[in-house]
């Protein structure tokens, strides 16, 4: 008896220690077993990992109030920090070297490796007033497409631009242009320059051939698709916010329907890769959390 005392004294301090990190770094199990999440977050949105482990989430914390959205740096153990800051409501994210851009509500910003935001485009600089800028992708020449919800209360009114890295801001395509592009939300770039695009309204994932304006529905179904995320060996992953579910297909096979995963959200949004790509990050902007979903 006394040694089972003995190792009990022992392991008891090596538990507190444990949960005590685990309490400090904001990690909690979340209904999968091996489902990481780091919580507390103002209404994540969007995320983007750098190769050196370091997650960057916007949190739009509360809708249509100006200036209280944000960026926060969570590293590999968890720990966050607030990066940048003085954002009205930031939704899609992507990186450019060591800087960013992000889209927020009307206007695009970018961001240094300071965390010093500054507007590369906006509202008066569209073409074409934008209603609801969502997500952004970024090509090899340093160009933006960013989407335009348009009314999310009304679904319509849809459109993608590009913008250069000077700031100029073009028209790519609209719903005026092609039905389709009703409320496109993720937009990501495929390895053959095409962009794809996922529409809130419809659930359909589309490829947008950019030089033709041909569009291509690849699937339907996903809910309110929200994110895209691409690994290396071809396989998409998106995200319905509505649905709360995050999906795979395989582009590479003609055909292909869309997988669901077991895991439900409460609002799966705007998702990207872990660096290793064994992750699927999922911010759920109604849980205040991300999530590391095991791919």
């Amino acid at each position: 008896m006394q040694q089972a005392g003995s190792e009990n004294r022992r392991v008891r301090p090596l538990l507190a220690f444990v949960l005590s990190a685990f309490a400090l770094i904001g990690m909690s199990a979340a209904q999968a077993g091996d489902l990481r999440a780091v919580s507390g977050l103002l209404t994540p949105e969007s995320v983007v990992a750098k190769a050196d482990g370091q997650v960057y989430v916007t949190e739009v914390g509360a809708f249509g109030k100006d200036g209280d959205g944000q960026v926060s740096r969570i590293d590999a153990s968890g720990n966050r920090q607030v990066f940048a800051t003085g954002l009205n409501d930031p939704k899609g994210i992507v990186a450019a070297g060591d800087h960013f851009y992000v889209a927020d509500v009307t206007r695009v910003v970018g961001i240094d490796a300071h965390g010093k935001v500054s507007v590369l485009a906006e509202a008066g600089d569209f073409p074409q007033p934008p209603h609801f800028l969502n997500d952004v992708a970024r090509d090899s020449q340093g160009n933006l497409f960013v989407s335009d919800s348009g009314d999310v209360r009304n679904p319509g009114k849809g459109a993608i631009f590009q913008i250069t890295p000077q700031g100029k801001v073009s028209l790519v395509i609209a719903e005026a242009d092609n039905a389709a592009i009703r409320s496109p939300n993720g937009v990501l770039l495929d390895p053959h320059g095409h962009l794809l695009i996922g529409d809130f309204a419809t659930g359909e994932l589309l490829r947008l051939d950019l030089k033709s304006k041909a569009v291509t529905k690849l699937a339907d179904g996903l809910g309110a698709t929200d994110g895209l995320a691409l690994d290396r060996d071809g396989w998409l992953y998106i995200s319905d916010w509505k649905g709360g579910q995050v999906w795979k297909l395989n582009l590479a096979e003609a055909g292909a329907r869309p997988q669901r995963y077991g895991q439900t959200f409460q609002a799966a949004a705007d998702i990207s890769l872990s660096p290793d790509q064994k992750f699927i990050l999922v911010p759920d902007m109604k849980a205040g959390t991300l999530s590391w979903l095991p791919k």
